[in-house]
Parts: structure tokens; C-alpha cells; sequence
């Protein structure tokens, strides 16, 4: 008699392939995800005088970024470009998403919109939103009368 071992796992890779197929991904099925819009993923931090974000960005050249703020509203956009490399080589598994991309981002009240600043390394694209110096609390003597 032989014995089958069960793998609870055995068909998650189908399972995501079908997911992205709903979503209209082609990732994962030999050919690349060409035009597939993405969102690139993001960390927001704080510190005592900024915050940060901090979005990853692979294979995406500062170039092809841009960086806007509109009211208290900061968006990026830009795009990710298929290597040139793979139209001559055959695929036979692409998991990286290619396109076009946007993270819109509604800023707090205190962030100085005119210090901010952006630099792009190792792939992650880093937005340093300095805050404004606190405004002292002041107290108002009112009579009740």
C-alpha cells in the first residue's frame, strides 16, 4: 500500500494564477504584465521633525517618476519599463508587474509643503515631508458676563 502525504499547499499556485487572471493580471503565465496597472508598496513613518515615505520602486529609473502635490494631496506616478533584454530570450516566468503606476497620499496639516524633498536609491523612492514648527498653545482669558 503506498501512502500519500498531503500537501494543504499543493494547488496556492493555481489558485493565485486564477486570482490574477480575474484581476487581469498576466503575471505568472509565461508573458509579462505589460500594461498591467500596479501599485507599488509604501511605508509612511514619523519622526519628531518629518515623516517619511518611503515607496519601492525596482527597476524604475527617477527619470520616469513624478512627483506632484496639489493642495494637501501628493500623488506619484510614473512608469515601469520592460527590460529590452527579454524580447530576445525566451520566457518562461515573468512575476514582476510592468506599466504605468500611481500612490496618491493626503498629507497632515502640519507638513511644510515647501521643504519637502525626494531622492530615489537601491530601488526605493524616499519623500521627506519636514513638519512645521508647533505653534505654541496660547491661553485667552474670556469673562463670563
Amino acid at each position: 500500500m503506498n501512502l500519500m502525504r498531503w500537501d494543504p499547499f499543493h494547488d496556492t499556485a493555481d489558485i493565485f494564477q486564477r486570482f490574477n487572471h480575474l484581476l487581469g493580471r498576466n503575471a505568472g503565465n509565461g508573458e509579462p504584465a505589460v500594461g498591467a496597472d500596479w501599485r507599488p508598496t509604501a511605508n509612511i513613518t514619523e519622526s519628531e521633525h518629518e515623516y517619511r515615505i518611503k515607496a519601492e520602486l525596482p527597476e524604475v529609473r527617477k527619470e520616469d517618476i513624478q512627483i506632484e502635490l496639489n493642495g494637501d494631496m501628493l500623488s506619484i506616478r510614473g512608469e515601469r519599463k520592460i527590460d529590452n533584454e527579454l524580447k530576445d530570450d525566451k520566457v518562461h516566468r515573468i512575476e514582476s508587474f510592468y506599466g504605468s503606476f500611481a500612490r496618491s497620499f493626503r498629507l497632515p496639516e502640519d507638513v511644510d509643503t515647501d521643504a519637502i524633498k525626494a531622492e530615489s536609491r537601491d530601488g526605493v523612492l524616499t519623500i521627506h515631508l519636514p513638519k512645521t514648527k508647533a505653534s505654541t498653545p496660547r491661553t485667552v482669558k474670556v469673562e463670563v458676563g
